[in-house]
């Protein structure tokens, strides 16, 4: 994804741009802390990648889109580390297979925080210039919120790794816990009809496809005050709710009956009661926590049960658009959602712990262009088959969401942290 960042140009806010990085690259490593070798090596899917993958990843950013070009006489770390931790940018080169990264035994954990330390060495000396390129400051900006999307997809990763253990072992000792609370009563709350803006248009960080702002005419619609609780889900499942092919889209139906789906993913049931796995272990499921692990078919099969509907992107984001950033993210350690506390905002956890699936497609704004350069590829490529998410969740780093930020997943999609808000006509 790129920015529509005004770029950094004077050596103040090149200083401030070095602490971003440094903050960032270290909360990486603090991720990673928790976890053996092996831990970083293993891939569980093809859709997930080694933690050890993600690390070496967002240094080659570093070093292939900023080191070579801005350092004279740079030499990379080791030439091969060009393919094996490229991700889809066709236009630097080859790439290592997405489901085979889990065989790259080598290099090994030790060797890769080598490259990051050597990556980090030379990022200092870039940044004691005191002056970046305006074009080459956007793209360290960039490669900053690049490295927070892989902290979560490092949570993500992990977590159904040592989902598909059989003894369900721990990430990190409190991680998970609930918290208490008893999920406020679900309410409507009423836009009317009109002509709307939607899509950023700031001085901060933003990507690409965040712009430009433009205009929506919405219907008037009607919703929730907060997200689905995995209580009210849990009577869908009662209801038979897997087991109704007249709740389910075609491929949706589908995924119901080939991948054998009973429950969200992670939920395990014992002598009738069920549990969830979290980064902290095996637990009952809290009633009152927000629903989350699935998919957009699951998500939509819900909905018509519930007699509503998925909101439109338009719907989310002029709904959500003066919530404040603040609530359950990454920094609280819990990396799990939990119940919504009640408070004077008219929708409760619209920021942080699952991220909302939209009805609608993933698809470029009105007059959006990608821009040039190897960036191009970062989001405009997969404006295709995807469907958009909004409002982050409880594995996305506070600093890195805004109500227009954009995120999006096939469908069939469940190990993100994924859930769903109601809306209705």
């Amino acid at each position: 994804m790129t920015t529509s960042l005004t770029p950094v140009r004077d050596a103040v806010a090149s200083a401030g741009l070095a602490s971003q990085y440094d903050a960032v690259r270290a909360r990486t490593i603090q991720l990673q802390a928790p976890l053996s070798p092996e831990d970083c090596t293993t891939q569980s899917m093809a859709d997930a990648s080694p933690t050890k993958w993600h690390l070496a990843h967002t240094s080659w950013f570093f070093e292939t889109l900023v080191l070579q070009p801005e350092l004279p006489g740079y030499q990379p770390f080791n030439d091969a580390f060009r393919v094996f931790f490229n991700s889809y940018y066709n236009s630097l080169g080859k790439q290592h297979p997405r489901p085979k990264r889990g065989v790259l035994s080598r290099p090994s954990l030790a060797d890769v925080l080598a490259y990051r330390a050597h990556v980090d060495q030379h990022m200092e000396q870039v940044f004691a210039r005191g002056e970046l390129s305006g074009e080459r400051a956007t793209i360290v900006e960039v490669g900053i919120h690049h490295e927070q999307q892989h902290q979560e997809l490092i949570l993500t990763d992990i977590k159904h790794l040592l989902s598909c253990h059989p003894l369900w072992p721990v990430y990190r000792s409190g991680a998970g816990r609930p918290s208490g609370a008893i999920a406020p009563q679900l309410e409507w709350r009423a836009h009317a009809e009109g002509v709307e803006r939607i899509g950023y248009d700031g001085d901060g960080f933003a990507y690409d496809n965040e712009t430009p702002r433009h205009r929506v005419f919405v219907e008037a619609f009607e919703i929730a005050s907060r997200p689905v609780t995995a209580g009210e889900y849990l009577e869908f499942m009662r209801d038979g709710g897997y087991g109704n092919p007249l709740l389910w889209l075609s491929d949706g139906w589908t995924a119901v009956q080939t991948e054998e789906w009973r429950a969200p993913l992670y939920w395990e049931e014992r002598d009738g009661e069920w549990f969830v796995f979290t980064l902290g272990g095996l637990r009952p499921v809290d009633a009152h926590e927000p629903i989350c692990h699935i998919s957009y078919f699951e998500a939509d099969a819900y909905a018509r049960w519930a007699g509503a509907r998925l909101p439109s992107e338009p719907e989310w984001e002029i709904a959500g658009a003066d919530a404040p950033i603040a609530g359950n993210f990454m920094e609280s350690e819990r990396y799990h959602p939990v119940a919504a506390e009640r408070a004077s905002a008219p929708l409760h956890q619209i920021m942080g712990d699952v991220w909302e699936w939209t009805k609608s497609g993933y698809e470029p704004y009105p007059g959006y262009q990608p821009p040039e350069g190897p960036l191009g590829e970062y989001n405009s490529k997969f404006m295709c088959s995807q469907l958009v998410l909004r409002g982050g969740s409880c594995a996305t780093p506070e600093s890195h969401i805004r109500p227009t930020y954009r995120n999006f997943f096939p469908p069939s999609a469940r190990w993100q942290f994924s859930g769903l808000r109601l809306a209705r006509d």
